[in-house]
């Protein structure tokens, strides 16, 4: 088609590597800038969009179909490549969250609207003279929005978004008030996955651990108790349920320590809309009310089980 022709032509003038001159990659660009087949380049947009979104507007607009399991595809062909070049940026959203997007930057934008154009050849030339300039603004930006958090002693970032938030009051309200001198034995990040990993303590106490388990988001140490606090962080998915807890039971069958299942949330409202989904003999703790804890069932109120 004429349409994809021109991205290539596009992506090729850009300097980009042969292979993100490829049809998908044009194809990637177009669904940005939602242009159909037959518009102007000077109608592009930059709206926030969903890969699946991208394989949408491709099927509908081009009539080419590309399998939903193709997304990984398209993220390591096009989306990792096109963001490196400050081409477009995402909105800071956990990248497993379904709010999770990305748009064509405002210089990427200004950029297609003049392809073809009498402009082309100075707004291009323009572009690619402060293209490293443009990468490390873009870069600095999502600096700027990480959020710095003291862990085991160390300074380290959490990547934007409400997850690591949550992770982050974890670490700096819950522990200091319900699990005081505790040593952090894990915690993922959204982007960075395994951000504190202690193998060498988690294998000390009894963990048996495959590349397909999934660790709680955040696991605390208290080693004069022997209390493990396996914790779960709930903005949208995955809370202390009956499957998970019985999930976790099996990870860690060889361990002796007691073992203190928590689901921590934000606010009360989300709270509420995973409440049925909750197992009994777990604790909640919602960062709003942080001195707080919510014990589903039992005659303690916190404890290993």
């Amino acid at each position: 088609m004429t349409k994809i022709k021109e991205a290539k032509e596009l992506l090729r003038d850009l300097d980009v590597p042969v292979q993100q001159q490829s049809d998908l990659c044009a194809l990637v660009i177009l669904a940005l800038a939602r242009l159909q087949p037959n518009d102007e380049w000077i109608l592009s947009t930059n709206h926030w969009i969903r890969i699946h979104d991208i394989l949408l507007f491709i099927k509908q607009a081009y009539g080419i179909t590309y399998a939903e399991n193709s997304r990984e595809t398209i993220r390591k062909q096009a989306i990792h490549h096109f963001r490196n070049a400050a081409f477009i940026e995402d909105n800071g959203a956990p990248t497993n969250s379904p709010n999770y997007r990305y748009r064509l930057t405002e210089e990427m934008l200004s950029l297609l609207k003049s392809f073809q154009t009498m402009h082309w050849s100075s707004t291009k030339h323009s572009f690619l003279e402060n293209h490293n300039s443009l990468i490390n603004f873009y870069r600095s930006i999502k600096l700027m929005e990480k959020m710095p958090v003291k862990i085991n002693g160390n300074e380290l970032t959490f990547s934007p978004g409400k997850h690591n938030e949550l992770q982050k009051l974890i670490i700096e309200e819950f522990a200091p008030r319900f699990a005081e001198n505790a040593t952090c034995l894990y915690v993922g990040d959204t982007i960075q996955k395994d951000l504190v990993k202690n193998e060498t303590m988690l294998t000390k106490l009894g963990f048996k651990m495959t590349l397909h388990d999934k660790l709680p988001d955040v696991i605390l140490y208290i080693e004069d108790k022997n209390w493990l606090y396996f914790i779960e962080a709930v903005t949208s998915v995955g809370p202390m349920s009956p499957k998970r807890i019985k999930e976790l039971e099996s990870m860690t069958s060889d361990v002796t320590a007691g073992k203190i299942y928590v689901t921590a949330f934000l606010d009360f409202k989300t709270f509420k809309s995973f409440s049925e989904a909750l197992a009994w003999e777990t604790e909640i703790w919602i960062a709003d009310l942080p001195d707080h804890m919510i014990h589903l069932n039992g005659d303690k109120f916190l404890g290993p089980r």
